[in-house]
């Protein structure tokens, strides 16, 4: 334990002084960090305010960063903070950054919560990992699959339609993809009647030529024919990505738990719609099943032995693996007699609307039959109201018992002190120990759209970047260790 605390303390240190160097090279280049989803990466350049909650291994990290910064300020020989100018700030200044450590124990359905954002069912469903997804075989191929593993694509910074359509419904990312889809078939059938009109049907090297060089003058659709080809291949991947999604959804009924989680969540659901989703053979497979369990078990504030016996009979009978439940179980009891307080995620669940109308009416690809459409209202996760009431220095009961650090101060700071001073926190570092997931990250990038006033910037980290599959896995591990 001591030496996974250590190893969290020596990387957010090394974080913070790269980041004081930096900031003397206005030309310098934020690089990417395993484990770290950027929002908005500033060159802040100086000390961070540390805030943690109470009892967990959040604080004992808080602790040994804040002493390790402490310690390396108070050598004048080995200061890797030294020339910044921010150290003459005041050591009340709250222009510095805010770095919010977390444990994962605070909210542990929304890691084996079902997805339905882009990006985040990519890392659920698919094989996706720094920025590289590979879609496997389908089931029809599976006797090939020893020669053939899959089709690798890559999801950089520069695919414009990923940035925009990222953090998007799944809906309406088919959407998006028949769109451009057709837009691009619009553009092709100008290039072909722009070929034919100037007789040059024929495939050679003037061909090429002749229509790369015409093209800007005659289409609005494209600018050149390698921007129509890129296209084309960019269209392609998002078409094999969108489809390998849907044939997923469907097989496994994915938006039905999708639906049934969220009402969950916001304690809207009844034990008989559980009950018939887990007793339905073809819903899912066992860990989706489980996960849906857990969750209900987690976000229902009392569950009785009756309870608990027939819904473990119900996930038995489908072949699922106990003992996460047992480390859940375990976890719950232990956090009645803790400070650990009953996560709220508010919002209304998900509404159906009108299915997939679009796609309908051009009679798109995608066969949509079955699968809903959902208005998902937009809520905060537990991690965004923390951060929320930490940044902006609300007066709410989560963060209420959360310690504070300053490693410039000589000493801790008066509680009342803090207390009057209500200026806001323009910049923040939020670090998830125990792993985090895509979901909480859109949840910030959400939180940080919609902010008024001041500007905010912020930077999701954590230990490990989980879906649903590693972290049941890990409450596996774990419930087999104490049961």
């Amino acid at each position: 334990m001591d030496s996974m605390i250590d190893a969290i303390v020596d990387g957010l240190f090394s974080v913070f002084v790269t980041l004081s160097k930096k900031s003397r090279k206005a030309s310098a280049e934020t690089k990417s960090l395993d484990a770290v989803e950027k929002i908005d990466f500033p060159f802040l350049g100086v000390i961070p305010i540390i805030r943690a909650p109470r009892n967990n291994a959040a604080e004992l990290v808080a602790e040994r960063l804040d002493k390790r910064i402490r310690d390396n300020l108070r050598d004048p020989r080995n200061n890797l903070f030294t020339s910044d100018a921010s150290l003459q700030q005041s050591q009340f200044s709250f222009q510095r950054p805010l770095l919010i450590i977390l444990d994962r124990n605070l909210d542990v359905a929304t890691p084996l919560h079902h997805p339905w954002t882009y990006q985040a069912l990519v890392h659920d469903v698919l094989d996706y990992q720094l920025n590289c997804v590979t879609v496997q075989d389908s089931a029809k191929d599976a006797t090939q699959k020893s020669r053939h593993k899959g089709k690798s694509f890559d999801l950089s910074s520069r695919d414009k339609f990923w940035n925009a359509q990222k953090g998007s419904p799944f809906p309406t990312v088919a959407e998006a993809v028949q769109e451009e889809l057709e837009n691009y078939k619009n553009s092709e059938e100008d290039v072909k009647r722009l070929k034919h009109e100037m007789g040059l049907d024929a495939e050679t090297d003037e061909t090429v030529y002749l229509l790369s060089d015409n093209t800007v003058k005659l289409t609005s659709a494209m600018t050149s024919l390698p921007e129509l080809l890129e296209r084309k291949s960019n269209i392609n991947l998002h078409t094999n990505l969108a489809t390998a999604l849907l044939e997923r959804i469907k097989a496994r009924r994915l938006d039905i738990f999708f639906e049934m989680e969220e009402k969950l969540m916001a304690r809207r659901s009844t034990d008989e719609s559980l009950v018939e989703l887990l007793s339905d053979p073809l819903a899912g497979n066992p860990e989706d099943k489980m996960r849906l369990f857990l969750i209900y078990y987690v976000c229902t504030p009392h569950v009785t032995d009756a309870q608990v016996k027939q819904f473990t009979e119900l996930l038995e009978k489908s072949g699922c693996d106990m003992a996460p439940f047992h480390h859940i179980r375990r976890w719950k009891t232990f956090s009645k007699t803790s400070p650990v307080q009953q996560p709220q995620y508010g919002g209304g669940g998900p509404v159906a609307v009108q299915m997939f109308s679009k796609l309908m009416n051009q009679g798109s690809q995608f066969v949509m039959e079955g699968v809903k459409n959902f208005a998902v209202k937009k809520h905060d996760l537990p991690i965004t109201r923390i951060v929320d009431g930490l940044m902006e220095r609300k007066s709410l009961t989560e963060v209420e018992e959360y310690r504070y650090f300053d490693p410039k101060a000589i000493r801790a700071p008066d509680p009342a002190t803090l207390a009057k001073n209500r200026q806001s926190y323009p910049d923040a570092i939020v670090f998830m120990v125990g792993g985090g997931c895509f979901m909480e990250y859109q949840n910030l990038v959400d939180y940080k759209n919609r902010s008024t006033g001041t500007a905010k910037r912020i930077t999701y980290g954590c230990t490990e970047l989980l879906n649903a599959e590693s972290f049941l896995h890990q409450l596996t591990m774990l419930g087999k260790q104490t049961h």
